[in-house]
């Protein structure tokens, strides 16, 4: 779904949440269907045979019982699956969710007027922050335009948890707070955090009512850098926010025990605005192009993240930019919409400031001290040591295929986000042999808080597609029929995820029922085709179209053996970020990623050459 943005400048950002519908249910039957649909590519004949017994004896069942309650419940809630998503995904997560849930990617920044130059960190900075507060006061006064696709809103409630939110750690579920305000609301934090070697700082982005401008912001960031660079390094305290949840939690109850000081400092954290990483611990920091910045983003130094804040603004020692966000509060089309609002302002301005260099006189950054001991001290030291471990086994490539784009898909009637995911499909298949099971995220956001569906790319028909484009006895004429009618059937899926009729997440509120009310495990989720299909987060091929603009992302794979695979599409480019397992020796993102590319050109051959 391509995002259209509002001109009209009386309607306000959260005007229309109220009369935003409520997420239907889909009917059992329809979603036990589609389900068994999804299931096809992953059985023979007689595993098929026998999860058909399955579903049709919980169709029958249990799974009718369980379905009635879901309707009482969504008559009760606006979104019967918004508690439940946030906390069965996020919540309740006890890995690393640093590691292993939050997105990360590049600012597309140095591609026009920032090309990557050591000592243009602060500067930029300074300007980059500027962006992001005039952000922030457009949504304070509700003047950020509303999303719309063909031409009706879409929810908007995902743009409040963007500033002023933070995820709390839990010894069994995290929770979150959310202290955005818009004016109309009340009063509103309006300070950053500055994380510099070690060390974290706070200043007040807003001065006598109006927010700080360049120089001024340059002046604060300045200051610290310059006592970070004379002084000692600080002990890392925000490494801790990359350990799994429970050890998180217990240090931080333990650091509140310690000082009582400590809990305000933590809140100081909790409910600013965003978090601006300076980052040039070490040679790595000055990373040279799109793949290594991601890497960064997503994997750089945990004592310069604070892995629970939705939004860390990184400015490398060269003027590269990243972000790195906790995935709870809000999706990733969240920052993408930021970060081409800044795209946009600094090719408007050509990243430079033209206004006053007047500094009013303002209170010097505070420094956040909190009081540890040695057992504080061995706790960071313990999650670095394991955060490296584990990232370390992470593989990235972010490269851009530039022989064509979305104008030439699109004159050839082509859906482009449909032609990407039918080339994962043809590159999955070939490096493997066999199909992939993949999860690409569809929007819900026409309904009241909607988020997300799962959409599975993996069909019968894309299935029978890629058998003809690896097959030379199938002629082109017939690999275009084919690669047609898989795509009709990729489209027909998506607009029925988006119009709330995908089965996954509907899936998932029955197995959650199930267990609120302490039955048994329905079978239908103990066959071993539910997860071979990718059910219970098993999907080998994690994929999003971040969207198409200038603005891209990356996560890591939701299986050891799979792939993270997000992408952009410009008029004239395909930009991917693939990431894989080093230790899987099954997967490499750098050959999966020439699959792809392969695949793409022998796509638009097919279409080219075929005479029907």
């Amino acid at each position: 779904m391509e995002n259209q943005v509002s001109d009209s400048s009386e309607e306000r950002t959260f005007q229309f949440q109220r009369s935003l519908p409520s997420l239907p249910v889909p009917a059992l039957d329809e979603s036990l269907k589609k389900y068994l649909d999804s299931v096809r590519p992953f059985l023979n004949d007689d595993e098929y045979e026998r999860t058909q017994d399955i579903v049709k004896r919980f169709e029958n069942g249990i799974g009718k019982e369980l379905h009635q309650k879901l309707l009482e419940r969504a008559k009760m809630k606006r979104n019967w699956l918004e508690e439940w998503w946030l906390n069965a995904v996020y919540l309740e997560a006890r890995l690393s969710t640093q590691i292993y849930h939050n997105f990360a990617g590049p600012g597309p920044y140095f591609e026009h007027y920032w090309p990557l130059k050591e000592g243009t960190q602060i500067e930029r900075a300074s300007i980059t922050v500027w962006h992001t507060l005039k952000y922030w006061e457009l949504m304070r006064i509700e003047k950020l335009p509303v999303h719309k696709s063909r031409g009706m809103p879409l929810d908007m409630d995902q743009f409040r948890m963007l500033f002023n939110t933070c995820k709390i750690p839990g010894i069994t579920q995290d929770s979150i707070i959310n202290c955005f305000r818009t004016v109309r609301e009340g009063e509103c934090p309006s300070h950053l955090i500055v994380l510099c070697r070690g060390r974290i700082f706070a200043f007040n982005g807003v001065h006598d009512g109006h927010i700080l401008t360049p120089p001024e912001i340059f002046r604060q960031l300045s200051y610290i850098k310059e006592r970070c660079e004379r002084e000692p390094e600080g002990p890392g305290l925000s490494a801790l926010t990359s350990q799994e949840r429970t050890p998180w939690a217990k240090t931080r109850e333990y650091l509140i025990k310690l000082e009582p000081k400590n809990l305000l400092l933590l809140e100081k954290i909790q409910s600013s605005l965003f978090v601006v990483c300076l980052d040039e611990s070490s040679p790595q920091a000055t990373p040279e192009n799109y793949t290594e910045i991601t890497k960064l983003s997503l994997a750089g130094d945990p004592m310069l993240r604070w892995g629970d804040k939705p939004y860390n603004c990184i400015i490398f020692s060269n003027g590269a930019f990243g972000s790195n966000c906790d995935h709870a509060p809000l999706d990733a089309m969240v920052l993408v919409a930021l970060c081409s609002y800044i795209d946009a302002k600094v090719i408007e301005t050509q990243g430079k400031w033209k206004g006053s260099d007047k500094v009013r006189d303002m209170p010097w950054p505070d420094e956040l001290t909190f009081k540890v001991d040695q057992k504080v001290l061995n706790d960071i030291a313990h999650a670095k040591e394991q955060y490296w471990k584990q990232t370390s086994d992470i593989e990235v490539v972010n490269y851009a295929f530039t022989s064509f784009g979305k104008a030439l898909i699109k004159k050839h009637q082509l859906h482009p986000d449909t032609f990407v995911q039918l080339a994962l499909q043809v590159a999955y298949f070939k490096h493997h042999g066999h199909p992939g099971c993949c999860y690409e995220t569809a929007t819900t956001r026409c309904f009241y808080h909607g988020r997300t569906e799962t959409m599975r790319p993996c069909t019968m028909e894309a299935v029978e597609w890629c058998k003809s484009m690896l097959d030379p006895a199938f002629v082109p004429s017939q690999r275009k029929q084919l690669m047609l009618k898989a795509f009709a059937k990729h489209n027909k899926l998506m607009r029925e995820c988006e119009n709330g009729k995908g089965f996954d997440r509907h899936l998932l509120g029955l197995l959650l029922l199930s267990k609120e009310h302490s039955l048994p495990m329905p079978e239908i989720f103990l066959d071993p085709a539910f997860s071979r299909s990718g059910g219970g987060g098993n999907f080998v091929l994690s994929t999003s179209l971040v969207g198409y603009t200038n603005i891209g992302g990356a996560v890591v794979p939701m299986v050891h053996h799979g792939y993270g695979f997000f992408y952009r599409i410009r008029d004239d480019r395909i930009v991917v970020a693939c990431s894989t397992w080093k230790s899987c020796p099954e997967t490499d993102a750098e050959v999966f990623c020439k699959n792809v590319f392969q695949t793409f050109q022998d796509m638009v051959k097919t279409m080219a050459t075929a005479q029907l």
